[in-house]
């Protein structure tokens, strides 16, 4: 179960999606990059969910206020490709419609353009990282990965289908490099295990070392991805 509404604290309209989770043991609250999330275990109500909200509204709007602004794509904003911080440039006239170098991105066409042509050539980027770790792994335990697709979900990073399909988030380009590693590992191992049990994280331990320190920076640094674009 998954609902979405809007909370009205201290004046300010604030995004809420409440998610019901069969694992989760109490109710949790966390940002994200549009509002806050709350995890509901079983037993819990949307009602209980949102009177957390509105008793943690300091809290809330302290760590809402402390966000960075949003970054849209634009001449001259600054966006990182796997963690390296790169500056936008429009280019009048040739050129590739995208290049990236020396710490710039590089965008030519039509400026009204510059926008659509960054996002396709991050999703282009990510799918350019992750297919040769899905081909490396996946040769390492013997299995087959389906089709692998690019989205742009709001409360995961990726997921692994029934029938092997892989889908990544493409802000996953953004992330330094052994966190967009841990993400693809994560996902080929669910083509062995389909649970999170101790037999999956002994897996994905196996494929990526630094499991602890990927996970730690998608919670903590994670959620400021989305303000981009």
């Amino acid at each position: 179960m998954e609902r979405q509404t809007t909370v009205q604290l201290d004046g300010h309209t604030v995004a809420v999606r409440l998610r019901r989770n069969k694992r989760a043991r109490r109710l949790i609250l966390r940002l994200d990059g549009e509002g806050v999330v709350v995890t509901l275990p079983p037993g819990s109500g949307v009602a209980e969910g949102l009177d957390l909200v509105a008793r943690e509204s300091d809290w809330v709007l302290k760590q809402l206020a402390a966000r960075p602004a949003r970054v849209p794509f634009e001449d001259g904003a600054v966006i990182p490709v796997l963690g390296v911080d790169h500056t936008v440039h429009y280019r009048p006239g040739g050129g590739p419609p995208v290049e990236a170098m020396a710490g710039e991105i590089l965008v030519t066409g039509r400026p009204e353009h510059l926008a659509r042509r960054l996002g396709d050539w991050l999703r282009d980027e990510a799918r350019r990282q992750i297919e040769p770790g899905v081909a490396t792994l996946t040769t390492r335990i013997g299995r087959r990965a389906g089709r692998i697709t690019m989205r742009d979900p709001k409360t995961r990073w990726a997921s692994c289908a029934a029938d092997g399909g892989l889908s990544f988030s493409w802000r996953l380009v953004m992330a330094p490099e052994p966190v967009l590693a841990y993400v693809v590992a994560h996902e080929i191992a669910h083509l062995v295990e389909r649970g999170h049990g101790l037999a999956f994280w002994g897996l994905v331990s196996e494929l990526f070392d630094g499991v602890d320190d990927a996970r730690a920076w998608l919670r903590t640094d994670g959620p400021g991805l989305h303000r981009y674009g």
